[in-house]
């Protein structure tokens, strides 16, 4: 992660849902002070008895840290300051809290740093090749394709996906970014769940783009041929600058992947830019999704 300065953590700053940004922005304040005092992880760990390892997931945001700890290290980086040492330690309470999707009890890391970003972001930018993006899926929609991708998940642990899905909307909808979605046209042919729950799947989305101002969505004609997108699907979130710097989210077989470094934002923001270009116009969309629609049948 890029080095920052001091954060400044006010009484009056933009959301931030969940402990994930507050990790983040506590470990590479932590990372920055931590080589200006010219120490190692190895050092701190000693320190504190504890591994590097441990060290190295604070730094890099994976895990938090608890009070004492947090104040040994400030302490070792010769951090004296009343205000900053209380930034320090209210990013660390942050970081601490539980996000909303904890009510449904534990679910994976990766997937929770997902919802911590989704929820705290203020411009989205999705491109979605294969199926209809989470935030436009209606519950049976949702309820097929987590049927498919977990074959052979009780009927319960679907419908925990369902109402985490649900929830999602509810919550993201409530205090909306700005939200730019891209599919593919497959995405509208595919017949997940069937001809009946498709044809209310592309209802839905219809109805959920007239009544949301704050969310623009596009689709790239078969007629297009080739473009950026056959690459996958990825996700670009971007925060207040005093939050955090954007991130990149892509999924593929093997897990999702979180990118930061500078390089890979340009690489992702130049195809998003070239997706958008290959894509139908917003109200044309709107007339292929109706055509579609109407031929579901």
């Amino acid at each position: 992660m890029a080095e920052s300065t001091s954060p400044t953590v006010e009484a009056d700053v933009p959301k931030v849902v969940g402990p994930t940004i507050p990790r983040w922005q506590l470990g590479e304040e932590l990372t920055r002070l931590r080589r200006a005092a010219n120490l190692t992880e190895a050092d701190v760990a000693d320190k504190l008895g504890c591994s590097e390892s441990k060290i190295k997931k604070v730094e890099a945001g994976y895990v938090g840290t608890n009070r004492a700890e947090l104040l040994v290290m400030l302490d070792m980086y010769g951090v004296t300051d009343e205000a900053a040492r209380n930034d320090m330690i209210e990013l660390q309470k942050r970081g601490k809290e539980r996000g909303w999707w904890s009510k449904f009890g534990m679910v994976p890391q990766q997937f929770a740093t997902f919802l911590s970003l989704e929820s705290s972001a203020t411009n989205i930018r999705v491109f979605e090749p294969l199926m209809v993006h989470g935030l436009l899926q209606t519950e049976d929609y949702t309820r097929a394709i987590v049927s498919t991708h977990l074959p052979n998940a009780p009927t319960e642990g679907v419908e925990r996906q369902v109402q985490i899905r649900r929830a999602r909307q509810e919550r993201l909808f409530a205090d909306p970014p700005q939200t730019w979605i891209i599919l593919d046209e497959a995405v509208l042919h595919r017949r997940v769940g069937g001809t009946d729950v498709m044809r209310a799947q592309l209802t839905h989305i219809l109805d959920t783009v007239k009544a949301a101002p704050w969310l623009t969505l596009q689709v790239v004609p078969y007629s297009h041929g080739s473009y950026p997108g056959e690459l996958g699907a990825f996700t670009i979130f971007d925060f207040e600058e005093d939050i955090h710097s954007p991130v990149v989210y892509v999924e593929g077989q093997a897990g999702g992947l979180y990118l930061e470094r500078e390089a890979d934002l340009r690489r992702c923001s130049l195809a998003y830019n070239h997706i958008t270009a290959a894509a139908l116009s917003p109200p044309e969309s709107a007339k292929l999704i109706t055509a579609l629609t109407r031929a579901t049948g």
